[in-house]
């Protein structure tokens, strides 16, 4: 009687890997990993400064309606966490809650600072720069072209 783990008498195992195969999977996967990694790294980037601008650009948008509809008045912005006034106050009617600047991120990625110049280094301090003189808005570490201010 033969035994169901020989053919033709030959005491051969079937369906298992060596360890050699095993290694080479493992070192292909690695290297794989090796060139995928920091192109992801790189669109995380990327993902951030976008949303940023798209942030930044409704938040314009919303300044000049409220321009609009109360005879070149500036919206009631002050320094603070997220402090929009009037922009994201009431029914959600110029802005449905403060913006996010995902740049910067962290705990201050909502903050406003007033102040008539936008960013001309990277930090992480504050997410928006609004003038109560001209009503502009910057994004917090973008220049005044609207460019992200590379990190450190």
């Amino acid at each position: 009687m033969k035994n169901s783990c020989t053919r033709s008498g030959v005491g051969r195992r079937s369906g298992g890997f060596t360890l050699v195969e095993i290694l080479i999977v493992v070192v292909i996967l690695g290297i794989l990993a090796a060139i995928v990694v920091p192109q992801f790294v790189g669109a995380q980037r990327e993902a951030a400064e976008g949303a940023t601008y798209s942030e930044l650009q409704k938040l314009r948008r919303a300044i000049d309606v409220y321009l609009a509809r109360h005879e070149n008045a500036l919206p009631d912005v002050t320094a603070g966490d997220g402090t929009w006034g009037a922009l994201v106050a009431g029914d959600g009617e110029y802005l449905k809650s403060a913006p996010l600047n995902p740049y910067v991120g962290g705990a201050n990625a909502r903050r406003v600072v007033i102040r008539d110049t936008p960013d001309d280094a990277y930090q992480t301090g504050y997410g928006w720069v609004f003038s109560a003189t001209t009503g502009e808005v910057w994004a917090g570490s973008f220049d005044g072209n609207d460019e992200p201010i590379p990190r450190p």
